[in-house]
């Protein structure tokens, strides 16, 4: 009778004997038990398990927020997020992006065109995005006309080239000018 032992892989104490396909560069050390049992000391990895959503056969454990391509693996569409402006910096208003209470980014007034995919901070059913938003007015309004705006539109969409495009936009918040209040928006949308 042949008896075989299997090893197990943890990355910082968390066992992911299911993860395929990733590769992690900032190893601190890498230690091998009496066992066989492989100890992976990574900083600034964190080990997710798939939302209940994903069927239990298919439930391996995810790596975020910071390798995205294994959390984007249990969607089957992918999720920007696009700034349009018109004087944008004469709006003056400064927009912390939120999904699901993890800081994504701050858009800025005046920078330019943001398109960024953010399909690795959403999970397969409700979503919760914020745009928290902050008037810069500290040396005086640069304008108060409504025309001069700062608009974020998050949807399903994808890339080709040089090019996003948006197929199913979910979203629309717009800050304008003639606005002098901060303000928080929360969106609810379905991941999928």
């Amino acid at each position: 009778m042949l008896t075989l032992l299997l090893a197990s892989v943890f990355l910082n104490g968390v066992n992911i004997d299911g993860l395929r396909s990733q590769k992690f560069d900032k190893c601190r050390t890498v230690r091998i038990d009496e066992r066989g049992d492989v100890h992976l000391d990574c900083p600034g990895y964190q080990v997710e398990h798939p939302p209940a959503a994903v069927p239990a056969s298919t439930s391996s454990p995810a790596l975020a927020p910071l390798l995205p391509s294994a959390v984007a693996a249990a969607m089957t569409k992918r999720y920007w997020l696009v700034t349009e402006e018109k004087d944008g910096a004469a709006a003056q208003y400064d927009v912390d992006v939120f999904v699901n209470a993890k800081f994504v980014r701050k858009i800025r007034a005046g920078e330019p065109q943001v398109v960024l995919e953010i399909t690795r901070y959403l999970h397969p059913g409700v979503n919760k995005v914020l745009f928290a938003a902050t008037k810069r007015a500290d040396g005086g309004r640069k304008s108060a006309s409504p025309a001069s705006f700062l608009k974020m539109v998050v949807g399903e969409g994808d890339s080709g080239g040089n090019t996003v495009t948006i197929d199913n936009p979910l979203i629309e918040s717009k800050r304008t000018a003639a606005e002098t209040e901060n303000v928080n928006e929360e969106f609810t949308i379905q991941g999928r």
